[in-house]
């Protein structure tokens, strides 16, 4: 569990600091709060002082009556619940995301992708010579310039569905091997036994499909905003 204070300094500035990180065996909300004011009284931090606090908003923290906020509350009534923002614009998109069909189905079958090019470790193996020859190719067109940490190999990254800013990345990572994931895709096709030729044939066809291509550069300009947004939530201040 990690523990961050926010302050107002002697000049009257708020400052923000990483503060102390607990090992916890459970996650029972009298536990952690046992937890955290170990670690505060530890560092003569007096809890009757705390003005605010904030979590991710899961239930054994924000509940009203017997979870994490309400336990500090009841001892100190200063210390005002506010739901993490950042976390709170998470919860916003993907109750967004599952109501339009079009883009439940585009994570879904990315998804499927994802699994089926990261699913055996000769795959991921297949994916990178395949980056390789597509950089070298580039490089002897001179589409791509050369130099010191350019052009480096990546991998297909599976984003959590409560954590959407990790999609940002995971959908930016496909793009960039969008051609040579095509090219895995191929190789099972013509290569794979059973259920894996059948299952690699879908998968192409739904990411070579023009549905497919538009919404993911979409959703890519449209979690790149959210993404400087969620950031600017966790920003120091």
């Amino acid at each position: 569990m990690t523990v961050v204070l926010r302050f107002v300094d002697k000049n009257g500035y708020i400052q923000e600091r990483l503060f102390y990180l607990i090992h916890v065996k459970e996650t029972n909300a009298l536990y952690l709060k046992g937890a955290i004011e170990e670690c505060l009284l530890a560092h003569k931090l007096n809890i009757e002082n705390i003005r605010g606090q904030g979590y991710d908003g899961a239930s054994n923290m924000r509940g009203e009556w017997s979870d994490l906020q309400a336990l500090f509350l009841n001892e100190c009534p200063s210390a005002y619940y506010v739901h993490c923002f950042a976390h709170k614009l998470q919860l916003a998109l993907i109750a967004a995301s599952r109501d339009v069909i079009y883009v439940y189905h585009f994570f879904s079958k990315l998804t499927f992708i994802v699994n089926i090019i990261t699913s055996f470790a000769k795959r991921h193996d297949q994916l990178q010579a395949a980056q390789l020859a597509e950089i070298e190719r580039l490089l002897e067109l001179e589409e791509l310039e050369a130099g010191k940490e350019k052009n480096q190999i990546g991998t297909v990254k599976q984003a959590g569905d409560t954590r959407w800013g990790l999609h940002f990345g995971s959908l930016n990572s496909f793009l960039n091997v969008y051609n040579a994931s095509c090219s895995v895709l191929q190789t099972v096709i013509k290569e794979g036994k059973g259920a894996q030729r059948g299952e690699a044939d879908k998968a192409y066809d739904d990411m070579t499909s023009f549905e497919f291509v538009l919404i993911l550069h979409i959703m890519i300009q449209i979690l790149g905003i959210t993404n400087d947004l969620c950031q600017a939530f966790q920003r120091k201040s």
